[in-house]
């Protein structure tokens, strides 16, 4: 996959991610996007080390959309420890 193709993918996740840690992500939908596309580029750079490639294969695979969801949620809660704002809501 291209990064042009990575960049929409982590949009789609940083949507995603909002919907999933609604109270956790400080800095509202911006931020939240922009998290996803830098986790949907850490998941997929993990998997790529971790498989060689192999579950990178296209915009939709399964394996391609489950590793940049768990790479998004792993950076949007890495950002929320760093910035203070992981507390409840």
């Amino acid at each position: 996959m291209g990064i042009i193709a990575w960049i929409i993918l982590g949009l789609i996740v940083g949507a995603i991610v909002k919907a999933i840690m609604p109270g956790r992500v400080g800095g509202g939908w911006v931020t939240s996007l922009v998290l996803g596309v830098v986790g949907a580029l850490v998941g997929g750079f993990i998997s790529a080390l971790i498989f060689g490639g192999s579950a990178i294969q296209g915009f939709f695979h399964l394996g391609t959309w489950i590793f940049a969801i768990i790479g998004g949620l792993v950076v949007a809660f890495i950002y929320g420890a760093v910035t203070g704002r992981n507390k409840r809501v």
